[in-house]
């Protein structure tokens, strides 16, 4: 038998960067955008907390292809 499990988990990273004073809310999210999506966060992120969200599983049973000669 053969058995699938899924688990999901919804993990929680916090970064501490620096961004420049006197940038409003929309800019500050575009910063924080743009650092990620060019990959300079990645390094900086530490696993914060991890929420066990859900497990499931699916079994496979294995048929045989056993013939008499």
């Amino acid at each position: 038998m053969r058995v699938i499990v899924t688990v999901v988990e919804k993990i929680v990273s916090e970064a501490h960067i620096d961004i420049p004073d006197g940038l409003n809310q929309s800019v500050i999210r575009q910063h924080i955008i743009d650092r990620y999506n060019a990959g300079e966060m990645l390094t900086d992120m530490n696993i914060f907390q991890v929420d066990f969200e859900s497990i499931s599983a699916r079994i496979f049973k294995e048929h045989s292809d056993t013939k008499s000669v």
